[in-house]
């Protein structure tokens, strides 16, 4: 009998790891999808420097991360703020699952928060800039941080709660845009007279081909989180988390274009499929902590604020964010973790536990926010005063793909 226990508890952990390493995979997938949201979102003159970026945030984050960033925010706390350093990766189980499924794992969560900035600097910053900053978020920036809530560190003890990272991931990710957005300035030929003008993107076909990756990918971002699938609890709880990841989408899409249709006296895609977006990244705080009617709400609430917090960068601060991802990642990421301390099913103010949660839930996001936004103004600040951030108004009329990289996506037969 214990060596019947010994190998049902051997194939559990074996299908939790596998679980995790597919979930990994589909995230990993994202990659691909912000490629082609944020390629079909700009111009075709553009389109190789921006996949270019999505492809180095990737391979850069990996290796930084093994290098030193998964000690930094998983290695033992030092003071509820950071990990303690060590090179090359450490050997620590985590979760009860094999070292190298947790790295692999929790690498693809920092690919994620690099590669979110490419689009709202995009079509005007140099790749060398870019490819520093990169590196700089995923060795230092993001690990910090994320150690706070996921590591061990001082949010965690104070019972912040962020399931799957709308704000250890999301918001970092929107917050370095932001500042990355505001500090590179517009693009050539945004703003005329002060008044914002249209630069539409060169193919919706990608675009939306990308949100439906990200989507499909979110299934692995959210419900991978759950880090184990054996077992009924665990079963039910993955599930779980897949229904309201799906709902909150929808509904962000939904909420969105009904807005935009309202407001623009048509029903807008790019807006759309940005309000898809907003309800994924609004409720992977929540995903396991709501219901699912509760996750239809969240993703109502973030669709209807994505298309207000767009028209705000772009009009009124006039933040020139070509894809959107200040407004889906940071707002709404921002947003989304609020809102759990409101529709908790366990301690959310609606469901009798008063404001205690809330205000966790808004501690977690203010510092995180400051965390982010004062690095990367020093970063960003660092670059700018040396090899500089903004490609020449020539390079940008021209687009940067011939100047940067000596080559198109595409070429005339």
């Amino acid at each position: 009998m214990e060596e019947l226990s010994t190998n049902v508890n051997d194939l559990a952990a074996s299908f939790d790891s596998l679980w995790v390493l597919i979930a990994a995979c589909l995230v990993m997938f994202m990659q691909a999808g912000f490629a082609l949201v944020e390629v079909g979102f700009t111009r075709a003159k553009n389109g190789a420097n921006i996949l270019m970026k999505n492809l180095m945030d990737y391979a850069v984050g990996s290796l930084v991360f093994w290098f030193i960033g998964y000690s930094l925010m998983f290695g033992e706390d030092v003071s509820g703020f950071i990990g303690k350093a060590t090179l090359f990766f450490g050997d620590d189980t985590m979760d009860g699952l094999p070292p190298y499924t947790t790295l692999m794992f929790q690498t693809v969560f920092a690919a994620t928060a690099a590669t979110i900035v490419s689009g709202a600097m995009a079509e005007r910053t140099k790749f060398q800039a870019y490819f520093i900053y990169s590196i700089v978020l995923t060795l230092i920036i993001y690990p910090v941080s994320g150690h706070w809530t996921w590591g061990g560190g001082w949010l965690s003890e104070l019972g912040f709660i962020d399931f799957a990272g709308s704000t250890v991931v999301h918001s970092v990710g929107g917050w370095a845009a932001l500042v990355g957005a505001a500090m590179v300035g517009p693009r050539l030929g945004k703003y005329v007279n002060g008044k914002p003008k249209a630069i539409p993107g060169h193919s919706l076909v990608l675009g939306t081909l990308g949100v439906f990756i990200l989507w499909l990918g979110w299934f692995g971002f959210n419900p991978g989180s759950q880090l184990a699938a054996a077992g009924t609890d665990n079963a039910i709880a993955v599930a779980h988390i897949f229904i309201t990841t799906n709902l909150a989408a929808a509904a962000g899409a939904v909420a969105s274009m009904t807005v935009s249709w309202f407001r623009y006296k048509k029903p807008s895609l790019s807006v759309t499929l940005n309000g898809a977006l907003a309800g994924l990244v609004g409720i992977t705080a929540g995903c396991a902590a709501v219901s699912p009617g509760s996750a239809v709400l969240i993703g109502i609430i973030c669709g209807i604020a994505l298309v207000f917090s767009l028209e705000f960068f772009e009009k009124v601060v006039k933040i020139d964010d070509p894809v959107g991802a200040i407004s889906v990642h940071g707002i709404c990421g921002a947003l989304g973790t609020l809102l759990v301390g409101v529709f908790a099913t366990e301690g959310g103010l609606i469901n009798g536990g008063g404001f205690a949660q809330l205000g966790i839930q808004a501690i977690g996001v203010l510092s995180t926010a400051a965390w982010v936004i004062v690095t990367c103004f020093i970063m960003f600040k660092i670059i700018q005063l040396t090899i500089g951030l903004r490609e020449s108004d020539r390079v940008q009329e021209e687009g940067l793909d011939i100047y940067e990289h000596g080559e198109t996506i595409y070429n005339n037969m």
